[in-house]
């Protein structure tokens, strides 16, 4: 009876490994991709792509923090064409908030890529930095 398992277990196990095909196989090293986790076994899937984004916002945080501190200090309010008296944090997130519904409404009706939409959205922030 043991014998009998033994040789089933053995079987098996051979035929899964043969069966699987690929799997027990190293990746192949295909390069860089903005897609692909930086580091595979985190709790977030961070991809080049969004460490890229969230680094250019806390940068912008950082630059408005820097300017409000030296250059303006009690920040630099004007009116603008919304109506709203706005500082150039209040701008920065006007145009954060608004490139996102951009790219939401772009993936929405036309899918990727998502080149026209970067553009849009580029010019969007000018906008608001300019009269908002």
């Amino acid at each position: 009876m043991f014998r009998t398992l033994a040789v089933f277990l053995m079987s098996t196990t051979a035929s899964w490994a043969q069966g699987w095909g690929n799997v027990a196989k190293e990746p192949e090293e295909k390069g860089f991709s903005w897609t692909d986790p930086l580091w595979p076994d985190f709790w977030m899937a961070w991809t080049p792509a969004t460490l890229l984004v969230f680094v250019g916002i806390f940068s912008a945080m950082g630059i408005i923090t820097v300017l409000e501190i030296s250059r303006w200090r009690d920040g630099l309010e004007r009116p603008g064409i919304l109506g709203l008296t706005t500082t150039l944090g209040d701008r920065l997130f006007i145009s954060l908030l608004g490139s996102a519904w951009i790219f939401i409404a772009w993936l929405g009706v036309f899918g990727t890529p998502l080149w026209i939409p970067l553009g849009i959205a580029i010019l969007w922030g000018v906008f608001c930095f300019w009269k908002v």
